[in-house]
């Protein structure tokens, strides 16, 4: 039998009421306000009369332990000086180092990580050295930039020593071992052909509006190999996945086939959606039109943002999640096996949901800590002008809580709390636990604004909480099981850690957890301690 080391600061279950109908002056969230958080910082989207289009892609969130305390803290980037922008007064991304009492204190000066040189646009986090320091990658508009974690609570560019400085429009990346040597490699997704003297000319009535990503030339994206001694080996040709110029907005590693490799579904903008199948040679094959995602169900290629991946049907296959603009109808891909699978928005209810929506951020969560996966999403319209030539929509737009009912979704957001009612020019969202009582928070980055920070009220549903299963790896217990997924969202980086719901029952027999190949070994714990964390015995993965 596995031994579990109880973390810290395991914490028992919140005794509030939860909500399971029926709105609420109260609600499942409650926002955490500036006053009480102490996070001031705000989102600069350098915004001109122009309508440059890096302007509306940012920013992202990252939810990371960069101190090793136990407690998330939050990474937001900010835009920054480019061939289009020139700030009037010098801007800087934020780190965040959580407190452990709902408080943050900003520690970007310190710890090096302001990326004032650079438009920043997303982030992702991950150990890729293996010293037990999570490091950040964060896309830019220009070069990414790698922070390696020191691990006295400072980092330090390593980006031209890692190899990772070439240039280009970069959105979403994931870190993961796609060739199952233990080492965490790096997909960057980049959006299109991008430079100040590729900006199309997009007006209504003579005002410049931001363009429609089909007025721009599609990128290939980067695929970069680990080698184990600080540096990567851009793999992008060789891999294959340089061979598909897209669009790219959102990705997520997921083993789709059940065959212990990472595959990678991707997002694109007015271009078709990638499904890059991993062959386990090092090649990945794009099958998004034989697999039926990459197009709509009339073989339309729709403005693919943010994308997950998870079992929301519970029959122990990964379906996948993608966002689209308002009208198109977002998609919720259920996995047939066979490298198969059949877009279910309708019979799920989620097309009818997000018709009139246009999502960014998003993410498969069990909310309400019964066992099954269900969907936050953050929305928002890309143009802020899109009120003045479209009635019925809008720029900012409110978040929405989709309740899983046995594979359909009901919308919850009218009791999920005051910050469902309002409306965010929201792009990334990111979840996690920020204050360690097994029930998910929510982090929404906001495009010119400051970010929002929802609490979850907790309720009396029963969890067990696991650090460090990597990606790729399979939890299972006897009601249900998780994968766990790399990436995800858009253009942020999520709290590792695994939850899972146990509903009403105070007890479990048992919880087993398949480790990634090459060994796929299983371990099984039994009677694990209920409504604690437990850390898992890293020294024996592999």
């Amino acid at each position: 039998m596995t031994r579990l080391l109880l973390l810290p600061m395991a914490a028992a279950v919140v005794a509030a009421p939860f909500l399971f109908s029926g709105p609420s002056s109260g609600g499942i969230f409650e926002i955490w306000p500036p006053s009480k958080t102490g996070i001031t910082w705000r989102h600069d989207n350098a915004e001109s009369a122009r309508r440059y289009q890096p302007e509306s892609i940012g920013p992202g969130v990252a939810i990371f332990d960069y101190n090793n305390d136990g407690n998330m803290d939050l990474f937001f980037p900010n835009s920054g000086p480019c061939d289009f922008f020139q700030p009037s007064r010098p801007l800087r991304a934020a780190l965040y180092r959580n407190n452990g009492d709902g408080t943050f204190t900003d520690v970007t000066e310190r710890a090096g990580v302001t990326n004032s040189v650079n438009f920043g646009i997303g982030a992702a986090a991950a150990d890729y050295d293996g010293d037990g320091f999570v490091d950040l990658l964060v896309t830019n508009y220009g070069h990414n930039v790698l922070y390696h974690n020191r691990g006295d609570g400072t980092f330090e560019d390593a980006t031209k020593r890692a190899g990772l400085d070439a240039p280009g429009l970069y959105t979403s990346a994931v870190w993961f071992d796609y060739n199952n040597d233990g080492r965490p490699d790096l997909f960057v997704g980049h959006f299109v052909r991008y430079a100040k003297k590729f900006e199309q000319e997009c007006k209504t009535a003579g005002v410049y509006h931001y363009c429609y990503p089909a007025s721009y030339d599609p990128w290939p994206s980067k695929l970069y190999r680990n080698n184990g001694d600080g540096t990567f080996t851009d793999v992008s040709a060789q891999s294959g996945i340089g061979k598909y110029p897209g669009k790219t907005f959102g990705v997520v590693a997921v083993d789709i086939d059940g065959d212990g490799f990472m595959d990678l579904f991707v997002s694109n903008d007015s271009v078709p959606n990638f499904l890059f199948h991993n062959l386990r040679d090092g090649r990945f094959e794009e099958i998004g039109l034989e697999a039926g995602v990459g197009y709509s169900d009339d073989g339309i290629a729709r403005s693919g943002m943010g994308v997950d991946a998870g079992d929301y049907g519970g029959d122990g296959r990964p379906d996948l999640f993608v966002a689209n603009l308002n009208r198109e109808r977002f998609s919720i891909y259920r996995n047939l096996g066979r490298l198969a699978f059949q877009d279910l928005a309708g019979p799920s209810n989620l097309g009818r949901e997000t018709y009139m929506y246009s999502g960014w951020g998003l993410r498969f969560v069990d909310f309400d800590n019964d066992g099954d996966l269900d969907l936050v999403l953050a929305n928002g319209h890309p143009d802020n002008l899109i009120e003045a030539s479209h009635t019925g929509l809008k720029w900012k737009e409110p978040l929405l809580l989709l309740e899983n009912r046995n594979g359909k979704f009901v919308n919850r957001s009218g009791d999920a709390g005051e910050g469902f009612r309002q409306d965010y020019p929201a792009r990334g969202l990111a979840i996690g636990d920020l204050d360690n009582d097994g029930w998910t928070d929510l982090v929404v980055a906001n495009n010119g604004a400051a970010p929002v920070v929802l609490h979850h009220r907790g309720g009396t549903n029963h969890w067990i909480g696991l650090a460090g299963a990597p990606p790729g790896a399979i939890v299972r217990w006897p009601r249900g099981s998780r994968f766990v997924t790399a990436g995800g969202s858009y253009l942020s980086s999520q709290d590792p850690r695994v939850i899972i719901g146990l509903g009403g029952a105070a007890k479990l027999d048992w919880i087993e957890i398949e480790w990634p190949a090459p060994t796929k070994r299983i371990e099984r714990i039994e009677n694990p301690a209920v409504d604690r964390y437990h850390f898992l015995n890293r020294s024996r993965r592999q």
